[in-house]
């Protein structure tokens, strides 16, 4: 188990995260599709996740999300690399309804993001869609891992963001599978 807090003028952060656990999931950062995005990739990724996040969300979404995603990347670290000697590159394809998204991973120490989506919608519920590419790539830099996430399919933006989620969660559990005791990589270190 990992904790993590970050507290600024923006926001004030509280997280715990053990990503071999047992889909024990608290979320709370006020904006509700946040919060079922974030319990989704939780779930996929069979974590144990306590998160709350009290956010200057009278300004905008912003804040929140970035901070929590350099937070939660942050902590993914920390879960991660106790642990070398995992599968390291895996993918996923997630489907719902119309939408489809492919997300590739490779749990290396190595930050680098790839986002491609279209949304019709600048905001689901107080979401705001614009977000998402930022949060995955603030999750990625502070994560050390690198990550495509690219939408195949797909028109309703709840679905294809949800799909990148769920997809996200289901990748980073396979590809942090422990292989034995060697760690994959020619270099011997990750």
């Amino acid at each position: 188990m990992t904790n993590v807090s970050r507290k600024t003028k923006e926001t004030d952060i509280q997280l715990s995260l053990n990503i071999r656990g047992n889909k024990k999931i608290n979320v709370e950062t006020g904006i509700g599709f946040f919060d079922h995005m974030l319990t989704s990739l939780a779930f996929w990724g069979n974590w144990d996740l306590n998160l709350k996040c009290k956010g200057d969300l009278y300004i905008d979404t912003h804040h929140t999300i970035e901070d929590v995603a350099l937070s939660l990347g942050k902590a993914f670290y920390k879960e991660w690399s106790k642990n070398k000697n995992i599968t390291r590159i895996a993918y996923a394809f997630c489907p719902l309804d119309e939408a489809l998204t492919r997300i590739v991973v490779d749990v290396c120490n190595r930050p680098y993001n790839t986002f491609e989506a279209v949304f019709n919608v600048e905001k689901v519920g107080e979401y705001e869609t614009a977000m998402t590419e930022h949060f995955f790539h603030s999750f990625a830099q502070e994560a050390r891992i690198t990550q495509h996430i690219h939408m195949l399919h797909g028109k309703n933006a709840h679905h294809i963001i949800e799909t990148m989620f769920k997809g996200l969660g289901l990748a980073l559990k396979r590809a942090c599978t422990i292989t034995g005791t060697e760690t994959q990589s020619t270099k011997g270190t990750l």
